[in-house]
């Protein structure tokens, strides 16, 4: 089981490497240091001299791979993949292009976040399983077919209408909660809660299509019917079994919400007024500040691949096949 998940982190550092590198690419050679000058200098009439002396301030005119003007190994230390690349592997994302610390934002703007996405993912994760489980416990009646219907009609509509339309009844109308803004103390609750309540709406529709699916599959399986046979309730079939069986692909689907947490809170923090990793996104790209863009794509990937390993310690209790070590 150890080196089961010892081969999983040594997978996931393979990826964040090469995450790491293809976004160097992207940003150093596809889009170059003179073009991120231009950017932020403002305008297309800029001299080669304002051009390099923004890149020097910077820190960008360096080679990128090969410093042939250097010697012994500061032909490969004294290059822009060495000076901005390398330390982004030991979370060291250095400073924005306007001069600021990236790790001390992160480490402000990320409380926010996680109040945000935490309490949407753990009480959607729960709300959603369990109102598919009434779903299924329901089949083939008229409450069904209501239920799958509201779904359908849910995952058509865009999340940015469901921002917009809670804002306007909870917010403006009913004066319930907050529009937007946010308190740095335990005043937050109050700010979260329309934006919480709305992230697991937007998810009722699509999840509860998936999480129906899943449960109706595991329905038509041997040991339910053998449970049947034994004179088992339905609900203790359903909540005691299923639900166990169906875990896996459950936990599967759940990991891959992570990433869209954090790109979901993009919509939330910026309409809502949260200070998070989201709306700090938003600003940089508004700004054309590539180096905070870069450090939070890599964070983005960093969360990615430790949902990917919490996943394999979870399947550890779900599956004891992989347990024993027969999987």
């Amino acid at each position: 089981m150890i080196a089961y998940l010892v081969r999983r982190v040594l997978y996931g550092a393979l990826v964040l490497f090469g995450v790491n590198l293809l976004t160097f690419l992207l940003f150093f050679a596809v889009n170059t240091p003179d073009d991120m000058a231009r950017l932020n200098l403002g305008g297309k009439r800029i001299t080669p001299e304002a051009v390099e002396a923004w890149k020097a301030a910077h820190g960008y005119d360096l080679p990128l791979f090969v410093n042939e003007t250097a010697e012994g190994t500061e032909k490969f230390t004294e290059t822009l993949f060495w000076h901005k690349s390398v330390p982004m592997l030991a979370l060291d994302f250095g400073t924005s292009d306007s001069g600021r610390d990236i790790a001390a934002e992160i480490r402000t703007r990320s409380v926010p976040s996680l109040l945000l996405a935490v309490p949407t993912f753990v009480l959607g994760l729960l709300v959603l399983v369990t109102w598919s489980l009434v779903v299924v416990l329901f089949r083939r009646t008229a409450f069904e077919a209501a239920a799958v219907g509201l779904s359908v009609v849910l995952m058509s509509v865009s999340s940015l209408f469901y921002v917009i339309l809670g804002q306007w009844l909870f917010g403006k109308v009913m004066r319930l909660v907050p529009v937007s803004g946010w308190a740095s103390d335990e005043g937050a609750f109050v700010f979260l809660l329309l934006p919480v309540a709305l992230g697991i709406l937007s998810r009722l529709g699509s999840d509860t299509l998936l999480y129906r699916a899943l449960f109706l599959e595991e329905m038509e399986k041997d040991y339910v019917r053998l449970a049947r046979m034994k004179g088992l309730t339905e609900e203790r079939i359903l909540f005691g079994h299923v639900l166990r069986n169906a875990s896996l692909p459950i936990i599967t689907s759940s990991v891959a919400m992570i990433p869209m947490l954090f790109m979901g809170s993009l919509i939330m923090e910026s309409f809502f007024g949260i200070p998070g990793l989201g709306s700090y996104t938003i600003d940089a790209l508004n700004a054309q500040d590539f180096s905070v863009v870069r450090a939070m794509v890599f964070l983005g990937t960093v969360a990615y691949v430790a949902g990917l390993i919490l996943t394999d310690i979870v399947y550890t209790w779900a599956d004891p096949r992989i347990r024993l070590g027969r999987a």
